[in-house]
C-alpha cells in the first residue's frame, strides 16, 4: 500500500498556495481597486464587481470541480486552477477595456473554483480520508495569513510597477510557486482511490434523511459566507459612519486577522477532542455576539470585532470538517463541490445586499441585516447540532 504524503510537507506547501490564491483573487482589489479607478476612469462599483463575477463563476463551476477531484484527485485540478488564475491575472494586467477586465475576472473565477478552500479541502479529504480534519485545520491556520501577506505585497508591487505590474507579478508567482507546488507535493491519484471515487460518484445520491442534513449544513455555511463577504466589504464604511477617523477604523479592522488566526490555532490544537459540529456552533454564536455588540454598544467595538473575527476564523475550519465528519471521505469531494455553489454565490451577492441596506438606512440598516443573518444562523446551527449528534459519523442512516 502506498504511504500517505507527509503532512509536514504537504500542508505547508498548500498553505503557501492558499495564501497566494486568496491574496491574488478575493483580496486583490482591497489595494488595487482605487488605483484601477484612477487609471481607467471606471466607477468603484464597476471595478469591484469583478470580484463578484469571479465568485459567481467559481460557484457555478465548483460542483464540476468536486466531481473532477473525486475522479482524478486534486493534483491536476489544483495545478490547473493555478494556471487559470495566472492567465486571468495576466488578462487583467493588460486590459484596456471594461469588457476585457471582466473577461479576466471570469477566467480568474474558473481558477478560483479549483484553487480556494473548497477544492483544497476536497483534495485533503481524498488523500487522508477520515483523518483529514487535522490537515484541514492546519491549512486554514496558514491560509488566514492571506490578507496579512498579500495586502502589503500588493502595495509594494503596485508602488513599484503599477496595478498592472502587480497583476502580472501575481500571475508569475502562481506559475513559479503554486503550479510546481501542486505538481510536486500532491500525490497522483492511486488506482484504489480512483475505484473508490467511482463508487462514491455512484453512491453520492443522498437518502431523504441525508438530504435534510445536507441542506441544513449547506444553509449554515452559505449564511456564514454571506456574513463574511458583507462584513469584509462594509466593515470600514460602518466604522467611518459611526464617527471614527480613517486611521482608527483601519487599525480596528486589523484586529480581524489576529483574532481569526488565534481562534484557528486554538481549534487546531484542541479540535480533535470534540465533534466538529461544535466548532460550527461556536463560530455562529461568536459571530452573532460580535454583530450584536457592534450594533448596540459601540464603546466595545474592538471586542466585538475580535469576537466576530474569532467566530469567522473557526468557521472556515468547520466549513471543511463538518461535511467530512457527517458524510464520510468517499463522497466528500463531490459534496464539497455542491456546497461551494451556493456558498460562493452568496459571497458574490451579499456585498450588494449590504450596500443596498447602507444606501437606504446607513450603517444601522447594514448592521441590522448582518445581525438578522447571524441570529438565523445560530438557530439553524442549533438544529444541526441536535441532528448531527445522533448521526452515524460518515455513514448512511
Amino acid at each position: 500500500m502506498t504511504p500517505l504524503p507527509d503532512r509536514r510537507i504537504l500542508v505547508p506547501a498548500l498553505g503557501v498556495t492558499q495564501i497566494l490564491a486568496w491574496g491574488s483573487t478575493f483580496y486583490l482589489l482591497g489595494v488595487l481597486a482605487p488605483l484601477i479607478v484612477t487609471d481607467m476612469g471606471w466607477s468603484y462599483d464597476l471595478v469591484v464587481a469583478g470580484v463578484s463575477i469571479g465568485l459567481l463563476i467559481a460557484g457555478l463551476a465548483s460542483p464540476g470541480v468536486g466531481r473532477l477531484i473525486a475522479r482524478v484527485g486534486g493534483r491536476r485540478v489544483l495545478a490547473t486552477g493555478a494556471v487559470l488564475v495566472a492567465v486571468g491575472l495576466a488578462i487583467l494586467g493588460t486590459a484596456t477595456t471594461f469588457a476585457v477586465y471582466l473577461l479576466g475576472w471570469a477566467v480568474i473565477g474558473l481558477g478560483m473554483s479549483a484553487s480556494l478552500y473548497d477544492a483544497a479541502f476536497a483534495t485533503l479529504g481524498s488523500i487522508y480520508g477520515a483523518q483529514a480534519r487535522g490537515a484541514i485545520s492546519a491549512l486554514t491556520l496558514l491560509g488566514g495569513f492571506a490578507s496579512t501577506v498579500c495586502w502589503p505585497l500588493s502595495a509594494v508591487l503596485a508602488a513599484r510597477f503599477g496595478w498592472r505590474g502587480a497583476c502580472i507579478g501575481y500571475a508569475l508567482l502562481h506559475i513559479a510557486i503554486s503550479l510546481p507546488a501542486h505538481l510536486l507535493v500532491l500525490p497522483a491519484a492511486r488506482r484504489g482511490r480512483l475505484e473508490t471515487a467511482a463508487n462514491a460518484r455512484k453512491a453520492v445520491g443522498l437518502s431523504p434523511s441525508e438530504r435534510w442534513l445536507f441542506l441544513l449544513v449547506s444553509a449554515v455555511l452559505t449564511i456564514a459566507a454571506a456574513i463574511l463577504s458583507m462584513m469584509g466589504t462594509h466593515l470600514l464604511p460602518i466604522l467611518l459612519a459611526r464617527g471614527l477617523d480613517q486611521a482608527l477604523a483601519v487599525a480596528l479592522g486589523a484586529i480581524l486577522g489576529p483574532s481569526q488566526v488565534g481562534a484557528r490555532l486554538v481549534e487546531t490544537l484542541a479540535g480533535t477532542r470534540y465533534h466538529p459540529v461544535w466548532t460550527m456552533f461556536a463560530s455562529a454564536v461568536l459571530v452573532a455576539i460580535g454583530a450584536f455588540m457592534l450594533m448596540t454598544d459601540f464603546s466595545v467595538v474592538a471586542l466585538s470585532i475580535a469576537l466576530y473575527g474569532a467566530g469567522n476564523g473557526i468557521g472556515s475550519i468547520a466549513r471543511g470538517t463538518v461535511p467530512l465528519a457527517l458524510f464520510g471521505p468517499e463522497r466528500y469531494p463531490v459534496l464539497m463541490g455542491r456546497i461551494a455553489l451556493p456558498l460562493l454565490v452568496a459571497m458574490a451577492v451579499s456585498p450588494f445586499a449590504g450596500g443596498l441596506a447602507f444606501g437606504m438606512g446607513g450603517a444601522e440598516w447594514t448592521l441590522a441585516l448582518l445581525l438578522m443573518l447571524a441570529f438565523l444562523n445560530v438557530v439553524l446551527v442549533a438544529a444541526l447540532v441536535a441532528m448531527a449528534l445522533r448521526w452515524p459519523s460518515g455513514a448512511r442512516p
